[in-house]
């Protein structure tokens, strides 16, 4: 038998009165001196770190990724350079707009972000189970995750609120079409696709730049709840998808994705009929095949969730050499948004946090901070340049440099495409849903529009119909009919 261990307290000390507080006689009151009891509750107070502003829920687990065909001619990421290279993965699935408790089948956006671990750093890829997104600028982004909360006054959700930013945000059209349709509500994380959503770059060793699109395409098979399934499930079981996820790797069914990419040049960018960098549009298959680049496996589950998964944290700045950037608007608010979250929630030093914390040898001269848990850099110089560390900066690391499509500074600087919200949410409806997929999205529609209330309930529904109308004929008078209300064309 082994040796029992001793309880003790946070510093060590062997502690025996865990149950019962020091009192002055058996009836009188607690003593101030009974630290441990102060220990404990002062502890218990703060187990709770603030929750994520959006995709509180979620669950997640460890894997590897397996590069099976090497991109060397688009990058020079080591990962990437030829087949067989490996590497572990920390991958995170969550809801988007409800709190830690919502139920997992919420008709909402996934997200699915993937934290791989390479010899040359940590590269985190912070994307969602749609190519596209609601918004393109981030000065909007507030705003809008602020109507998928809870309306000040009530402190309900409220489909008003999404309806009237919806309905002045015809940008948003391809997704809330996407949201809406059987795969608003996917059959839990396994069977599901993930996207980096954004468009980044590539570099190889020629310092040549070209654009990408990332792709996990699910080997489970895609899978779809309905609405009425989604429905029953949040009664039933609100943490379906978290089960469905340990359960499946617990017996050993380990989840797979294909990793496949979408590549663009820069003479294609200047012919591309709508911005490349807009996170509202797709890049066409037929015009940018998918390109199988590698398959991800998960197959282990995190030992405490809140060590790994609650303080896992994603940012999209977290790029290695050879993957780069864009100037997508987005995709640049981002870049600052997500590590000042996490700067914020987990403190300055959060990726020292172990699952965070890159594979490979870390140098830099920031020290201080709340759990500064390295050595905080020893008695090594705190200071760039300096004699004494042998650090350098290598240049061989530089980025080529990214020409500039204008030199003048606008808040409002477009092209005539810019607006064409239209095109591409029609052709989801008219060429990729079936008949039985396009009538689930209009019910759905019809469903979560009929919530819409007060008095600019008529005005609200009317614009949004008009923006459906300029999408698909069909659509907007098919959601008039099961609103039962007569649509001014």
């Amino acid at each position: 038998m082994k040796d029992k261990k001793k309880l003790t307290t946070a510093s060590g000390r062997p502690y025996f009165e865990n149950e019962d507080s020091m009192t002055a006689g058996p009836r009188g009151p607690i003593l101030l001196q009974d630290y441990y009891l102060h220990e404990k509750l002062a502890h218990f107070n703060r187990e709770r770190i603030p929750e994520r502003v959006v995709h509180a829920k979620g669950t997640g687990a460890f894997g590897t990724f397996e590069v099976t065909n090497g991109i060397t001619k688009y990058t020079k990421a080591k990962l990437f350079n030829k087949a067989g290279n490996k590497c572990r993965v920390f991958v995170r699935f969550s809801t988007v707009g409800g709190e830690k408790g919502s139920a997992d089948t919420e008709r909402d956006p996934r997200g699915f972000a993937i934290k791989f671990y390479t010899e040359e750093g940590n590269w985190d890829l912070v994307g969602n189970n749609t190519p596209v997104f609601f918004i393109k600028d981030p000065k909007k982004f507030p705003d809008f995750i602020h109507t998928q909360k809870r309306d000040p006054k009530t402190n309900l959700k409220s489909p008003t609120m999404m309806w009237d930013f919806w309905s002045l945000n015809p940008e948003s059209l391809h997704q809330v079409i996407i949201l809406f349709s059987d795969r608003g509500t996917p059959d839990g994380y396994r069977k599901m696709n993930g996207y980096g959503s954004h468009t980044f770059s590539m570099i190889n060793n020629k310092n040549e730049r070209v654009w990408v699109k990332f792709h996990f395409k699910t080997m489970q098979g895609n899978k779809t709840l309905t609405n009425a399934q989604a429905d029953e499930l949040k009664g039933k079981d609100p943490d379906y998808a978290q089960r469905d996820l340990v359960g499946a790797i617990a017996k050993g069914n380990f989840p797979k994705w294909a990793l496949k990419i979408q590549i663009m040049t820069d003479a294609q960018t200047k012919k591309f009929r709508w911005n490349p960098f807009d996170i509202t549009k797709i890049w066409p298959h037929a015009e940018y095949p998918l390109l199988d680049v590698g398959v991800m496996e998960l197959n282990e589950i995190p030992a405490n969730y809140h060590a790994d998964v609650e303080q896992a944290a994603f940012a999209p700045a977290h790029v290695v050499d050879g993957i780069g950037l864009s100037p997508d608007k987005l995709l640049q608010g981002r870049i600052l948004a997500y590590p000042d979250a996490h700067r914020y929630r987990l403190g300055a030093n959060y990726e020292q946090i172990p699952v965070n914390r890159p594979v490979c040898p870390v140098h830099h001269h920031q020290r201080g901070g709340m759990m500064s848990i390295d050595g905080n850099g020893g008695d090594s110089p705190n200071y760039f340049p300096n004699s004494f560390d042998n650090i350098e900066a290598d240049k061989n690391y530089k980025e080529p440099a990214m020409k500039l499509d204008s030199d003048i500074a606008d808040t409002y600087n477009r092209n005539e495409k810019d607006d064409d919200h239209y095109t591409q949410p029609g052709n989801l409806i008219r060429k990729v849903m079936n008949e039985n997929e396009r009538q689930n999205t209009i019910s759905n529609i019809v469903g979560a529009m009929s919530g819409i209330t007060g008095s600019k309930r008529d005005e609200i529904i009317q614009r949004q119909l008009s923006h459906f109308f300029k999408v698909d004929k069909e659509l907007a008078l098919s959601v008039a009919k099961g609103l039962n209300i007569k649509f001014k064309v």
